[in-house]
C-alpha cells in the first residue's frame, strides 16, 4: 500500500508488474488460491483504471477473457476485473466487442449468483454507452448473446438494469436482426409485475419501478406490436384487477408509437375489450384506464397519414363505437346512459376530426332525447352529456367557422340552454349556466339577440332567493366569464340595470332598513364585481360602486357598517379581476385609493356635531375592509406605478398633501400623527395597508421620519387601534428594508421604545403588541436580533399582567397574516421559518416550563401548544416521545385556548403516529373523555373528534377500553348542541365498530 502513491512515476508497468508479482498465485494450481489472487488484481483495478495505459490494457484483457475458461469459482473475480476495464478511457477499438463475445460465449450468467450477474449487466451498460458504435458493428449477434444472458433472470434489481438495457437496444437503434420475437419474449415474460418488496427492504425498489421499466421497453417499438396486443387484450379480458389496469395503461403508452398499420388487425378486439370494462367494471380505476387507452388509440388513428387507396380506419373505427354506444343514449331507463357517453366523450377528445365526426352524430339524437324527456332529472342527465361534447367541441374549434359542427344546431342548443335556466330545478338551472358558458366560449355562436337573452336571465339568476344560492354563484361566475369575451354586450344590457338596481337600493336604505331590498341590494353589489372581468366594464362598474360610498359620506342614507363593508368586499374581489390585467390594475388603484382615502380623510375630521353616519367610516370592521382593497390593488402594481403613487399618499399621511385626493376641501388639516388628532389616527391603518403592500424595491419618501412618527405611535394608549395598525405598519417596514447602518437605527430604536414602555405605566400593552410585531418581521426574515426579541418574550411569560398575551403571542409568531407581513405583499418570508422557531425556541419553552412556578406554567403550556399546532406534522413526529408527557399536561390545563390547541395538535398526530400515541392511550382516553363535558363547545367537539381520531391506534390496545368509552359517549349523544351530538354519534359509531369482523 505505501507504494502507490509512486505508480504514476512508473506508470508504463505498474499494471503488469502488479500481474507478474501475483504469478505465483494466479497460476496456483488450487483454484481458490486464483481466485484470491485474480480477485486482489481486480480490486486494485477498481480503484486504478484511471491510470491504466492503452498497452496495459490489452494485456488485462487478454489475461481475463484466458480466465474466463477457468474454474467457475474464480469467474466472480474475472467479471469483476472486466467491470474494471469496461471503464478505462484507454481502451483500445475492438476489445469492448472481443470482451463481450467472450462472455457471451464461456459463460453461463444466469448460474451466477445475483451480484455476480449484476456484474455482467454493467459491463454491458458500460460499453453501450462508451463504445456504441463498435458494439453495433456486431449486428444482431450482439442482441441475441445479450438475450442469452437475461433468460431466465428473476431479481428485481438485475432485471431494471436488464430493462434499462432492452430499451436502449430499442431506442438507440441496434440491430434486432431475426430476434425481435426472442427479444420480446424475453421480456414479456413479466408482464405483468407481479412483485411485493420484503418489508425493510434496503433496495428501495418498488413494484411500480419494474412496472414502468417493462412498459417503457413494451412501448418502445411498432416492431412488437403483433406480439404484445394479442398478450394486452388477453391481460384485460382476465379477472385480475393489476392486470387490466397494467394492460390498459401498456395500450395508452404503446399508442404513442403505433400506427394504423401495427393496430389494424385489433382494433375491433380491442374496441371490444375496452367497452366491456366500462359498460360492466366494478372499478372506477379501470374505465378510467380504459376511456384512457380509447382515447390514445382515436388519437394514434387521427394522427396516421392515410394512402390514397388506405382504408380510413378512424372513420370505420368511430362508426363502430357510434354503432355500440347510441342506441343506449335513447333507452328510457337510461342504464347505460353514462358509460355510453364516456367513451363517445374519450374518442371525441383525441382529435378534431374524431370531435366533429362524432358530435355531428350525436348532438341530434341528444337534442331529441332532452325534448322527449320530460323529467327534470332526466333532463339535466342529457343536459350534462351534450355539456360535455360541447366542451370537446370547444377544444377542437376550428378556424374555419364553416366547418363548425356546432352552428348546425346554435339554434336548437341555444333554445334547449334558455329552457334549462328558467326550469323550476336547480340541478337543471345550474347545468344549463355552465352550458350557456362554455356555448359563449365558442367563437361567433351566440347572435346579439342570443346574447341579450343569456344576459337577461344572469342577471335573473344573480338575485335569486337565499334557497337558490348555488345558481346565484353559478351565475355570478357565468356573468364574468361571458363579460370578459362580450364587454359591450354586458355594458349594453346588464350594467345599466345593475346601476339601476343600485340606485333603488340606496333609495330603500335612504327610507329604512327592509330586510328583502338589503339582500336584493347586496346581490347587486356582487354582480358589479363579479361583471369587472374587462377594463371597459371595470371603467362603468367601479364608479358605481365609488359614488355609492360617497353617498353613505354625504348622510343621504341609512347606512350600517355591514353595508360599507359590502361595498368593500365587492371592491376587494373587483381588485382581484383586476390583477391580471395591467391596464385595469393601475385604472383600480388610481381610481379607487384616492377616493377610499378622501372618504376616510372626511370622515375623520372634527366637526361641532359628529355625523353618525359618517362615523360609520372610522368603525374597526369597515377600516379592516377598507385595507383588504388597499392592499389587494397595490400588491400587483408594477415598482414603476408603484413608485408614481407612494409620492402621494406617504406625503398625505406625514405632511397632510390632500391634493391629490377628490373632493378635497376639508374643514381643517389632516394631521393623523399628531396628538390631538385621534380620530385621524385610526387611519394609519390605511397608510399601513398601503406601504406594506408594496415591492421591496419600492423606495419610500420621507422613510426615517415616517419609522419614527409610526414606532411613537405605536405605544400610544390613548387608541389600541391606531396603536397595533403603527406597530403593524412598522414592523411590516422592517420586514422588507434592507440590511444596513439605517436597519441597525430603527431596530435600536424599536428595542429602546418597547423596554421603556414595557416598564409600569400606561403603554405596557402597546409597547407589547410593538414587541411582537417587531418579533414576527424579524422571524420571519432570519434575522439575528429576532432570537433576543424572542427570548424577551418568553421572559414575559412569567409576567402576571402580560403572561397570557405573550403565551398567545407565539400563536401569532407562527401564523400566517392576512393584511401584514404577507407573501403576497411582499413581505421576506424564509422557507421553513417555523421549523427554525421550533429548532430555536422550543428546549427554552419546555425547560421555561419545569422552572416556572406553578401558577404562570399554564402560560408556557398555551405557548408551547400554539407552536406545535402550527408545526409541519413531518417536524413533529421526531419530537413528539419527548413532547407528548407536555402536550397531556397541557389538556389538564383550566384554560379552554390551551385545551383547544392541545387537542388540535393531538388529532393528527393519532393518525400519524399510532405507535407513540397507543403507549399513552389510558391517559387519552381518560382526558379526551373529560373534556367532552367541558363548558366550551369548541373543546367538546374537539374532544370528541380525538376519540374517534383514537379509533385508529392498533385495535388490542384499545379493546379493553371499549365498554368504558360506550358507556361514557352516550352523555353527549344528548348534548344541547346539534353539532356536538353529531360528534358524539360518529365517535361512538366507530367504538362499537371496533373489533368487529372486517371494521
Amino acid at each position: 500500500e505505501g507504494g502507490l502513491p509512486e505508480l504514476k512515476s512508473s506508470r508504463p508497468t505498474w499494471a503488469l508488474s502488479t500481474l507478474f508479482s501475483l504469478r505465483s498465485s494466479l497460476e496456483n494450481p488450487e483454484p481458490r488460491t486464483r481466485a484470491r489472487g485474480i480477485q486482489l488484481l481486480s480490486q486494485v483495478l477498481l480503484h486504478c483504471h484511471t491510470l491504466l495505459l492503452e498497452k496495459e490494457v490489452v494485456h488485462l484483457i487478454l489475461f481475463y477473457e484466458n480466465r474466463l475458461k477457468d474454474h467457475h469459482l474464480v469467474i466472480p473475480s474475472v467479471l469483476q476485473g472486466l467491470k474494471a476495464l469496461s471503464l478505462c478511457v484507454a481502451l483500445p477499438p475492438g476489445l469492448a466487442v472481443s470482451v463481450l463475445k467472450a462472455i457471451f460465449q464461456e459463460v453461463h450468467v444466469q448460474s451466477l449468483p445475483q451480484v455476480d450477474r449484476h456484474t455482467v449487466y454493467n459491463i454491458i451498460t458500460n460499453f453501450m454507452r462508451t463504445r456504441e458504435e463498435e458494439l453495433k458493428s456486431l449486428g444482431a449477434d450482439f442482441t441475441f448473446g445479450f438475450i442469452q444472458v437475461m433468460d431466465g433472470e428473476k431479481d428485481p434489481r438485475n432485471l431494471l438494469v436488464a430493462f434499462r438495457i432492452v430499451h436502449d437496444l430499442i431506442s438507440r437503434d441496434y440491430s434486432l436482426g431475426p430476434f425481435v420475437e426472442e427479444l420480446f419474449e424475453v421480456t414479456s415474460c413479466y408482464f405483468p409485475i407481479d412483485f411485493t418488496p420484503p418489508p425493510n427492504d434496503p433496495h428501495g425498489i418498488q413494484r411500480e419501478d419494474l412496472i414502468l421499466s417493462l412498459r417503457a421497453v413494451l412501448a418502445s417499438t411498432p416492431r412488437f406490436a403483433e406480439f404484445l396486443l394479442p398478450l394486452l387484450i388477453e391481460k384485460v379480458d382476465s379477472e385480475v384487477l393489476s392486470a387490466k389496469l397494467d394492460s390498459l395503461q401498456t395500450l395508452n403508452a404503446c399508442c404513442a408509437v403505433y400506427g394504423q398499420k401495427e393496430l389494424k388487425d385489433f382494433l375491433p378486439s380491442l374496441w371490444a375489450s375496452i367497452r366491456r370494462e366500462v359498460f360492466q367494471t366494478a372499478s372506477e380505476r379501470v374505465e378510467a384506464e380504459g376511456l384512457a387507452a380509447l382515447h390514445s388509440l382515436t388519437a394514434c388513428l387521427s394522427r396516421s397519414v392515410l394512402r390514397a387507396d388506405a382504408e380510413d380506419l378512424l372513420d370505420s373505427f368511430l362508426s363502430n363505437i357510434l354503432q355500440d354506444c347510441r342506441h343506449h343514449l335513447c333507452e328510457p331507463d337510461m342504464k347505460l346512459v353514462w358509460p355510453s357517453a364516456k367513451l363517445l366523450q374519450a374518442a371525441a377528445g383525441a382529435s378534431a376530426r374524431a370531435c366533429d365526426y362524432i358530435t355531428s352524430n350525436v348532438l341530434p339524437l341528444l337534442l331529441e332525447q332532452f325534448h322527449k324527456h320530460s323529467q327534470s332529472s332526466q333532463r339535466r342527465t342529457i343536459l350534462e352529456m351534450l355539456l360535455g361534447f360541447l366542451k370537446l367541441q370547444q377544444k377542437w374549434t376550428s378556424e374555419d367557422k364553416d366547418q363548425r359542427p356546432l352552428n348546425a344546431f346554435k339554434d336548437q342548443l341555444c333554445s334547449l340552454v334558455f329552457m334549462a335556466v328558467t326550469d323550476p330545478s336547480t340541478q337543471l338551472q345550474l347545468v344549463g349556466i355552465r352550458t350557456l358558458t362554455v356555448l359563449g366560449a365558442q367563437p361567433d355562436l351566440l347572435s346579439s339577440e342570443d346574447l341579450e337573452l343569456a344576459v337577461g336571465h344572469l342577471y335573473r339568476l344573480s338575485f335569486l332567493e337565499e334557497d337558490s344560492q348555488s345558481c346565484r354563484v353559478a351565475a355570478l361566475e357565468a356573468s364574468g366569464t361571458l363579460a370578459a369575451l362580450y364587454p359591450v354586450a354586458f355594458s349594453s344590457h346588464l350594467v345599466p340595470k345593475l346601476a339601476e338596481e343600485l340606485r333603488v337600493g340606496e333609495s330603500n336604505l335612504t327610507k329604512g332598513d327592509e330586510p328583502t331590498q338589503c339582500s336584493r341590494h347586496l346581490c347587486c353589489l356582487q354582480a358589479l364585481s363579479a361583471v369587472s372581468t374587462h377594463p371597459s366594464i371595470v371603467k362603468e362598474t367601479l364608479p358605481l360602486l365609488l359614488q355609492h360610498l360617497w353617498q353613505v359620506n354625504r348622510g343621504n342614507m341609512v347606512a350600517q357598517s355591514s353595508d360599507v363593508i359590502a361595498v368593500c368586499q365587492s371592491l376587494k374581489q373587483m381588485a382581484e379581476k383586476c390583477q391580471q390585467d395591467p391596464e385595469s390594475c393601475w385604472y383600480f388603484h388610481q381610481t379607487a385609493i384616492p377616493c377610499l382615502l378622501a372618504l376616510a380623510v372626511q370622515a375623520s375630521m372634527p366637526e361641532k356635531e359628529p355625523s353618525v353616519l359618517k362615523k360609520v367610516l372610522l368603525e374597526d370592521e369597515v377600516l379592516a375592509a377598507m385595507v383588504s382593497v388597499i392592499g389587494t390593488a397595490t400588491t400587483h402594481l408594477s415598482p414603476e406605478l408603484a413608485a408614481q403613487s407612494v409620492t402621494h399618499i406617504v406625503p398625505l399621511f406625514l405632511d397632510g398633501k390632500v391634493s391629490f385626493l377628490p373632493e378635497n376641501s376639508f374643514p381643517s388639516r389632516f394631521q393623523p400623527f399628531q396628538d390631538d388628532a385621534s380620530g385621524q389616527r385610526r387611519l394609519i391603518a390605511l397608510l399601513m395597508a398601503f406601504v406594506c403592500s408594496l415591492p421591496r424595491n419600492v423606495e419610500i419618501p420621507q422613510l426615517n421620519q415616517l419609522m419614527r412618527e409610526l414606532l411613537e405611535l405605536s405605544c400610544c394608549h390613548s387608541c389600541p387601534f391606531s396603536s397595533t395598525a403603527a406597530a403593524k405598519c412598522f414592523a411590516g417596514l422592517l420586514n422588507k428594508h434592507p440590511a444596513g447602518q439605517q436597519l441597525d437605527e430603527f431596530l435600536q430604536l424599536a428595542v429602546d421604545k418597547v423596554e421603556a414602555g414595557l416598564g409600569s405605566g400606561p403603554c405596557r400593552s402597546q409597547a407589547f403588541t410593538l414587541l411582537l410585531w417587531v418579533t414576527k418581521a424579524l422571524v420571519l426574515r432570519y434575522h439575528p436580533l429576532s432570537s433576543c426579541l424572542t427570548a424577551r418574550l418568553m421572559d414575559l411569560l412569567n409576567d402576571p399582567e402580560l403572561g397570557p398575551a405573550a403565551a398567545d403571542g407565539f400563536s401569532l409568531l407562527m401564523s400566517d397574516c392576512t393584511d401584514v407581513l404577507t407573501r403576497a405583499g411582499h413581505a421576506e418570508v424564509r422557507i421553513m421559518f417555523r421549523q427554525r422557531f421550533f429548532t430555536d425556541n422550543v428546549p427554552a419553552l419546555v425547560q421555561g416550563f419545569h422552572a416556572a412556578p406553578q401558577d404562570v406554567k399554564p402560560n408556557y403550556l398555551k405557548g408551547l401548544s400554539h407552536v406545535l399546532n402550527r408545526l409541519p406534522k413531518p417536524v413533529l413526529l421526531p419530537e413528539l416521545p419527548t413532547l407528548l408527557s407536555l402536550l397531556l399536561e397541557a389538556l389538564s390545563c383550566p384554560d379552554c385556548v390551551v385545551q383547544l390547541s392541545t387537542l388540535s395538535c393531538l388529532q393528527p398526530l393519532l393518525l400519524e403516529a399510532p405507535q407513540v400515541m397507543s403507549l399513552h392511550v389510558d391517559t387519552l382516553v381518560t382526558k379526551f373523555l373529560n373534556l367532552s363535558s367541558s363548558p366550551s363547545m369548541a373543546v367538546r367537539i374537539a374532544a370528541l373528534q380525538c376519540m374517534h381520531a383514537l379509533t385508529r391506534l392498533p385495535t388490542p390496545v384499545l379493546l379493553p377500553y371499549k365498554p368504558q368509552v360506550i358507556r361514557a359517549l352516550a352523555k353527549p349523544l344528548d348534548d344541547k348542541k346539534r353539532l356536538v351530538r353529531k360528534e358524539a354519534v360518529s365517535a361512538r359509531g366507530e367504538w362499537f365498530l371496533l373489533g368487529s369482523p372486517g371494521s
